[in-house]
């Protein structure tokens, strides 16, 4: 049943006529502010979620998945670079981050200008970005039409259950019927910010909680309709 549902929202956005805050539902999406949650098509332009999905917010982890984008097309094309961003983004590994970030400080920023990606900025460091669901989603629904075999799809499909700081990884978007691979993110408290991204066959998603990994499970489930 959930993967008819969400075949169909992507079959919406393929054909045109979901628009920008419609509801997979079909009935009037009412979601709880405290999330922002998109779902976009392969084909630009192309979304549904809810009406705060491009509030910028604290991008946690996300920051890791344009990071290490750069890394893998800009950087200097060494094996350690490589482990690094592997490292940020299978085990949302904080310190392999830091690393990339300390040599490539530009890397947040050029993403951002690169894709177009208007809510996203750097801080002081990666950990101090801002992005929103709605760049992040476009952010990975641009990777897998430009490059489809990007080790970042390929790492974010291969995802360790435990991240670095033993995290359990496994929930939010991830749990959307047909997704490949997924990154997670969350403030050092667990509860106050969580956040997480996914891509499947023919779309991305995103999704911002101010709570914690519960609060973002239920959230989307209300909207999604399960």
């Amino acid at each position: 049943m959930r993967t008819i549902l969400v075949a169909s929202v992507v079959a919406l956005l393929m054909t045109g006529t979901a628009g920008a805050t419609a509801s997979p539902t079909g009935d009037p999406a009412v979601p709880n502010p405290r999330t922002s949650f998109v779902i976009v098509s392969l084909i630009p332009g192309m979304s549904t979620g809810t009406s705060n999905s491009s509030e910028p917010r604290p991008a946690l982890s996300m920051a890791k998945l344009f990071l290490a984008d750069y890394v893998l097309r800009h950087g200097d094309g060494s094996v350690a670079d490589r482990e690094l961003a592997q490292r940020a983004i299978r085990l949302s590994d904080n310190d392999a981050a830091t690393t990339l970030d300390d040599k490539y400080p530009a890397a947040i920023a050029a993403i951002a200008a690169e894709f177009g990606l208007t809510d996203t900025r750097r801080g002081a460091f990666w950990g101090e970005s801002v992005t929103s669901a709605s760049d992040v989603a476009d952010f990975l629904a641009a990777v897998e039409r430009g490059t489809p075999f990007s080790p970042l799809l390929a790492w974010m499909a291969g995802a360790s259950p435990i991240a670095a700081d033993g995290t359990v990884q496994n929930w939010g978007t991830a749990r959307i019927p047909a997704v490949i691979g997924s990154k997670w993110g969350w403030a050092d408290d667990h509860v106050s910010e969580v956040a997480s991204a996914s891509f499947g066959p023919g779309f991305a998603t995103a999704a911002f909680t101010y709570g914690d990994a519960d609060d973002e499970n239920a959230d989307l489930a209300a909207f999604l309709g399960w």
